[in-house]
């Protein structure tokens, strides 16, 4: 999770596409340039430790852009393959 929001952070492309399951990876993703990522705070894990196979992360990202300061927060689940933590899916709080 803390690598995908670095790369988030820092523009990496083609590590987020490299980080996302097979079955939901996008062709591309479009990053907002006027974004600035400030914070991540880990709220809660479940799973995820050195023998699973699946974990989700509770998470809140600070950002700031044009328009003033936000935050997202995200439910994000994970499996590993081959050795490697890859991002499925997540629930987005609209709040």
């Amino acid at each position: 999770m803390r690598s995908r929001y670095s790369a988030f952070a820092v523009g990496d492309l083609a590590y987020l596409l490299t980080t996302w399951h097979r079955s939901t990876r996008p062709r591309t993703v479009d990053l907002d340039a006027a974004v600035v990522w400030r914070r991540l705070e880990v709220l809660r894990t479940d799973r995820g430790g050195p023998f699973d196979t699946t974990g989700t992360v509770e998470f809140r990202a600070s950002y700031s852009d044009p328009r003033g300061r936000g935050s997202l927060h995200e439910v994000s689940r994970f499996v590993r393959e081959d050795g490697a933590w890859t991002y499925v899916d997540g629930s987005v709080d609209p709040a």
